[in-house]
């Protein structure tokens, strides 16, 4: 098939996740059709590093073909079977028990789901059922934060805070939202460290406003990855522990962009001393190979959800699908085996830390930030007064299709550029992965003049 024909098809028939269907039509789509490494090629022979590792989840790029073999090896032998009535297969055993090693301490039991949407939907289901058993049927309110995004499904992208998708459909009405910590957008003339602060205080006084005693949850992302890689100032973790730690209220980490591996740590809890009492992961279990996601479940409220009796009435046919499983346990080993994530931490995290800092200095760029195997850049007209060029983030438009010219994948956020490079990313190439971004923004600069 041409690629002409492709295309058409494409217009006809495929609508696109997070897309502009009239625009999409207009310009077409951009046709991927293989890879390896770290590095996409598209129909037109065109290749680019790709620097979001997928859709955050490739960490350990394409050409891992221990994965493959596991879920081709499953399939061969058992392609399918479900988790309900009391049934199990031997991969979804296997994994919850590998996974129990590698996450924070005290979280020994997992629910299988097919993507982070549903787990954390699965999350809402496990907090309310947590507190009914335990007699605090008025703990029904869930903290989120704004701009955060926890999945696109209505449970969803109701904990999520994006007000563009609010706009679309009825948010459910017992979740609320507060300050996001984010500083560059939002800081004023407070200090990062005060920001922090006051970001996390927001947390108490909406507890306050609502009562604690009608608050069943508080959750957050690590680090908001899709918000635009917000890293929070260092005064922000340890200030929300502080308020969590004065109200039994729950806190569900949402793991889903940066677990296994990406901060330089297991899990972003680990990096921030977090102790999670459900924790969401999804993408980079499998490496992006096959959908699987979960919701790993602390003893706190595992104790409770076990013991007191009574169906747990939740559940989906793919919840721990044996070939998922296989894949999940496939990429834990290579990222044990290989110490992938110490590599991370120690050597190509800090690399590319230093690199990417040296974007500084380019006359469109306001902030750049880091954090291990994650980073991102605001595009600003006026570096003094952090000034964008337009109401509507036209820039970050103009430097991604720039970025993508120059043979990079860099994702825009608005007017904030995100990376997400694979984990397995060498230090000659995030030289690339730089030297590209600064073309791109070159480039940018000559478009918005």
């Amino acid at each position: 098939m041409s690629k002409i024909q492709l295309l058409q098809q494409d217009r006809e028939h495929l609508l696109h996740p997070f897309t502009d269907f009239h625009d999409l039509g207009k310009q077409g789509t951009r046709v991927i059709t293989n890879a390896d490494g770290a590095y996409i090629t598209d129909i037109d022979g065109h290749r680019m590093l790709d620097g979001m590792s997928g859709l955050w989840c490739c960490n350990l790029g394409y050409s891992r073909n221990e994965i493959a073999d596991a879920i081709y090896e499953q399939l061969r032998t058992l392609p399918f079977y479900n988790s309900f009535f009391q049934c199990t297969t031997i991969p979804s055993i296997e994994l919850a028990d590998a996974l129990s090693e590698v996450t924070p301490a005290g979280m020994n039991n997992v629910f299988f789901t097919g993507s982070g949407s549903e787990a954390n939907d699965t999350n809402l289901r496990l907090i309310r059922r947590y507190w009914d058993l335990k007699d605090q049927p008025n703990k029904r309110i869930i903290i989120s934060r704004k701009n955060a995004y926890h999945g696109s499904t209505i449970g969803g992208a109701s904990l999520g805070g994006m007000s563009g998708m609010h706009k679309q459909f009825e948010a459910l009405d017992y979740i609320t939202h507060i300050q996001q910590p984010y500083w560059f957008g939002e800081g004023g003339d407070m200090s990062p460290e005060e920001f922090g602060v006051y970001a996390a205080r927001c947390l108490d006084e909406k507890i306050q406003e609502l009562g604690p005693d009608n608050i069943a949850a508080f959750i957050a992302e690590p680090i908001q990855g899709a918000g635009g890689v917000i890293i929070p100032p260092e005064t922000y973790w340890p200030e929300v522990k502080k308020v969590l730690a004065q109200y039994d209220i729950l806190l569900v980490v949402d793991e889903v962009i940066f677990g296994f591996g990406r901060t330089g740590e297991w899990f972003g809890s680990d990096y921030y001393g977090l102790e999670p009492d459900l924790m969401t992961f999804a993408k980079a279990v499998t490496n992006g190979y096959f959908p699987l996601g979960g919701t790993m479940v602390s003893d706190r409220v595992a104790e409770v959800v076990k013991s007191k009796g009574g169906e747990f009435t939740h559940g989906y046919t793919y919840s721990a699908h044996p070939a998922a499983c296989m894949a999940g346990l496939a990429t834990l080993n290579i990222l044990r085996g290989e110490k992938i994530i110490d590599n991370v931490r120690d050597n190509t995290g800090p690399y590319l830390a230093k690199r990417w800092a040296e974007l500084a200095d380019h006359p469109i760029v306001g902030e750049t930030r880091s954090l291990g195997m994650v980073g991102a850049l605001e595009l600003v007209k006026d570096k003094g007064s952090r000034a964008r060029f337009d109401d509507d983030c036209t820039a970050g438009g103009i430097c991604r299709d720039m970025s993508i010219k120059n043979g990079l994948v860099m994702r825009a956020t608005g007017d904030t550029m995100i990376i997400a490079p694979p984990l397995i990313i060498t230090t000659e190439q995030v030289d690339e992965l730089v030297e590209k971004a600064r073309r791109a923004l070159d480039d940018t600069a000559k478009a918005l003049a």
